[in-house]
């Protein structure tokens, strides 16, 4: 695996040499706030080799200015797309709170849930502020103290049977990957009741959002779910009277600030900010914002973390309590139920990042391939051997593989930081890598396809190999593989969605988000229009070409 990293990313380097002066800013993933206050670091040492392996991260997180926070974008009401097309919600809201008192500006990154332990050790992210379950992950991370008590509940439909927990024995139960659900249910510090109650079920499946298993449960292909409650809560409110929720709960948890291991530095700064949060009364009003006035724990009694460390003092009579009437108690935040219109001008600008991809990746994967293929049909039996084994690995693993190995291998690889910018980089050089292979071989049929009797014929009329090709051989060629180009071309539309597995923001990326804000299907409804739309425009263009270069035949 590794040498087939170090393979891609070589080639990856000289796409990213032309890839130097190009890039754009992803203003709904980031914002900037105008206040600083006075905070301090402080806290216990830890372990040379430790310290010696997380300098880096905290240093440049000091240097340039920025707090970067990792966060799951469809997993409201801690984090998700607001009404207004920016994020929000309460994890997003404490965090960028936090920002504006440590001096620093906040950097919103959505991540794939997934992949948020790769995000946080190579540095792109400072930290994962969203629901962060710390049960079952106290020796993974380095934690703040807890500021959220949470629970696992299970939903049914409301004519559902079921109305215990004993009842899902044979049912079909949905969970999403990775969750604290899962973990309570399946997992090592599971209870002897739960993998008991694990076991009895006749299936246990796993999704990407709750948005989805809540569409799974609609739907009547599973009987429940299982996950937090304020995510159902949130998710209920939204849909009416037709779920309800079990009385029992599988088990309690508590959100806590995850942090690279031994970043002891960073943890306590924001640790800090957060028990002033709590002293003059704003951690109540964002708390109460959001309806999580019965969950909230974050508490000046917590002296120590989990990891035995003390937490940074805070001399609590000298911070002046806020006098603000938004402290008055709110039923939560009801999902968002903006309309047709609403939606299709969220989509559009996702929509902007989508044509990005498609445009750059044209751009540098049709002449690579028709380098590639020229050093496929090349003399010399290496080169020729060269190109093949490129093109073997290029086709015969997933695209979404290759984007990781891009965006990662950098850090893990070669040990290089890269810039937040990378993320899109990564995306065009993936996908140009990729999508040359299959330009490669499509152009390598369409030159074997040309009689050899024209090269003979050229070469009596005194055209050497040069103007052979370019004269003769590629007008023809281009003619000739118009229909399987377009064809790749269509896919590639329709690929540019894989973005989402290095967290880049495209357009069915931000549909997913809208469906889980407003846990509704229209989103990605419109978003499948919009695809439709776009590759009749592009089958279009390309039938227009493929008859222009009729002249060929």
């Amino acid at each position: 695996m590794k040498k087939r990293a170090v393979s891609v990313m070589l080639t990856a380097a000289m796409v990213s040499a032309m890839l130097a002066g190009c890039g754009s800013k992803n203003a709904e993933t980031q914002s900037a706030a105008d206040t600083t206050a006075e905070s301090a670091v402080s806290g216990d040492e830890t372990s040379a080799d430790t310290q010696a392996a997380d300098a880096e991260t905290t240093d440049a997180s000091k240097t340039d200015g920025t707090f970067t926070v990792g966060f799951d974008q469809d997993f409201p009401p801690f984090g998700y797309v607001g009404d207004d097309g920016e994020f929000t919600g309460f994890d997003i809201e404490m965090a960028t709170e936090c920002a504006a008192r440590m001096g620093k500006k906040i950097v919103l990154q959505p991540i794939d849930w997934d992949a948020k332990d790769m995000e946080l050790e190579a540095g792109t992210i400072d930290c994962i502020w969203n629901g962060f379950t710390m049960n079952g992950r106290e020796d993974n991370y380095t934690w703040s103290t807890a500021y959220v008590d949470n629970s696992q509940v299970v939903i049914v439909k409301k004519d559902s049977n079921v109305h215990k927990l004993s009842d899902l024995k044979g049912k079909r139960l949905i969970v999403q990957s990775d969750s604290s659900a899962l973990a309570a249910l399946t997992g090592d510090d599971a209870t002897k009741e739960n993998k008991k109650l694990a076991a009895s079920l006749k299936d246990l499946q796993q999704v990407a959002d709750y948005n989805s298993a809540f569409m799974n449960l609609e739907s009547g292909m599973v009987d429940a779910i299982a996950m937090d409650i304020g995510v159902a809560s949130y998710q209920m409110s939204a849909k009416g009277d037709n779920f309800r929720m079990l009385d029992e709960r599988l088990s309690s948890e508590e959100y806590g600030i995850g942090f690279k291991k031994g970043n002891t530095k960073l943890r306590d700064e924001v640790q800090k900010t957060l028990l002033t949060m709590l002293a003059d009364g704003t951690f109540e009003q964002i708390v109460n914002k959001w309806g999580l006035k019965d969950s909230a724990c974050l508490s000046e009694k917590d002296t120590t973390y989990i990891d035995g460390g003390k937490v940074p003092y805070v001399d609590f009579s000298k911070i002046q309590k806020k006098n603000d009437k938004t402290t008055e108690k709110s039923d939560g935040v009801k999902a968002n139920k903006g309309g047709i219109w609403f939606i299709m001008k969220q989509l559009g600008s996702g929509m902007l990042a989508t044509l990005s991809i498609f445009v750059f990746t044209l751009l540098f994967s049709l002449p690579l391939g028709l380098l590639i293929a020229a050093v496929r049909m090349s003399r010399f039996a290496l080169l020729r051997w060269i190109a093949k084994i490129y093109i073997s690995i290029m086709r015969g693993t997933p695209l979404m593989l290759q984007l990781l190995v891009v965006f990662f291998a950098p850090y893990y690889v070669f040990g290089i930081s890269t810039p937040y910018m990378y993320r899109l980089y990564a995306v065009i050089i993936g996908f140009s890598l990729n999508y040359a292979a299959y330009f490669a071989e499509i152009y390598r049929s369409g030159i074997q396809s040309i009689p050899q009797g024209q090269r003979e014929a050229a070469q009596v009329m005194g055209y050497g190999r040069r103007q052979t090709f370019f004269r003769i051989i590629f007008p023809q060629m281009v003619k000739r593989v118009m229909p399987p180009v377009t064809n790749e071309v269509i896919t590639l539309v329709k690929d540019t969605s894989l973005a989402f597995a290095i967290a880049y923001t495209e357009m069915f990326t931000m549909a997913k988000q809208i469906a889980s804000a407003q846990a509704s299907l229209m989103p990605l409804f419109i978003a499948g229009l919009f695809y439709y739309i776009f590759n009749f425009v592009v089958a279009f263009v390309m039938e227009a070409i493929e008859k222009k270069l009729d002249y060929y035949r």
